[in-house]
């Protein structure tokens, strides 16, 4: 376990890598603990330990992982829950989370996200206000019963406000090196969906359910696009990208959970997912380190689709659309 000058400094070094570059450090600790300038600069050179009240208030304000700082190597790992319908907390405060988070791993000089995808990552939908607006709909429909969605069928209507913070997510996200493992049932779940809203009659028309239909194709092929390409960029855009920064991975055998791990700097993250969408996130290093492990492990047992392995991605690809092409036929 780390000392106590060791926790503290390790504290403020991680505060100082969430702070923009115009904020001061001094007077963003001293407004916070409510102490006076003199005061921060000895707790700062170490002259001085934190309380574990002002401890506490560090951590709980900018979000950092009091087992990363005692460093503690034990079975009991400490997770942050960022769960919808809790506490108040909204769909729209769940995606303000997602892009501080994208902001601190994008503000970081190394930086890597490895994806497990047991169901396509949310990113993928930010590109298509349809299928976005229809995951919506699912989720508070049927995963949350948002009062008002008892009567509400389908149709695409444009939230202008929740597009603009989704792009400023992706705009972020697609500079950041990232790695995704799927295999074909990360798309199954996406597919019963629309059927299952089919068959229950939560679309207001046929012409609406294919709608869905028709986004998700344009999905598949601009997703099948940048995997051929190494690198994301926006649909409808000029491909422009560092060759590599996105890596597909398809494994036919085993996937586990949706598991995301974050690497940034000498810092690692890992969110679990549970009850579709909400997540349980910690730094706890111990699971980071397994996490990571076994991530890795699984890319070494599946196939590199982007960039290479045309034929792979090829039979990848025309696997989905297949089944996209079967779900309007039995829609229409």
């Amino acid at each position: 376990m780390k000392s106590g000058s060791g926790i503290q400094e390790s504290l403020f070094q991680q505060i100082k890598e969430k702070l923009p570059v115009h904020v001061s450090f001094v007077h963003e600790l001293s407004e916070l603990l409510g102490i006076s300038y003199d005061s921060t600069y000895r707790r700062i050179r170490g002259e001085k330990e934190l309380s574990f009240e002002e401890l506490r208030i560090l951590s709980d304000h900018y979000k950092i992982s009091l087992d990363t700082l005692f460093n503690v190597n034990s079975q009991n790992i400490l997770f942050n829950s960022l769960a919808i319908g809790e506490q108040g907390f909204t769909f729209v405060q769940w995606l303000q989370e997602i892009l501080s988070e994208i902001k601190d791993i994008h503000a970081c000089k190394e930086k890597e996200i490895i994806y497990s995808a047991k169901d396509i990552p949310i990113f993928h939908y930010f590109e298509f206000p349809v299928l976005f607006a229809f995951k919506s709909f699912f989720w508070h429909k049927v995963l949350f019963s948002t009062p008002g969605y008892e009567q509400k069928k389908f149709r695409y209507e444009p939230n202008e406000q929740l597009l603009a913070m989704v792009r400023q997510i992706l705009a972020t996200y697609n500079k950041i090196p990232v790695s995704e493992l799927w295999n074909e049932e990360t798309f199954s779940s996406l597919i019963r969906q629309i059927e299952f809203c089919w068959v229950c009659g939560y679309f207001t028309s046929p012409g609406d359910a294919l709608e869905v239909t028709d986004s998700l194709e344009s999905m598949v092929r601009h997703l099948e696009d940048q995997a051929a390409r190494g690198f994301r960029f926006l649909s409808g855009e000029s491909p422009d990208g560092v060759e590599g920064n996105y890596r597909l991975y398809s494994n036919e055998v085993l996937l586990g959970d949706n598991t995301i791990f974050i690497s940034r700097d000498t810092r690692t993250k890992t969110f679990l997912t549970y009850n579709v969408i909400n997540l349980l996130v910690t730094e706890n290093p111990v699971l980071c380190r397994q996490i990571e492990s076994s991530l890795r492990n699984l890319m070494k047992k599946s196939t590199l689709i982007s960039s290479t392995s045309e034929k792979e991605r090829q039979k990848f690809f025309h696997s989905l659309q297949s089944r996209i092409l079967g779900l309007k036929g039995r829609i229409s």
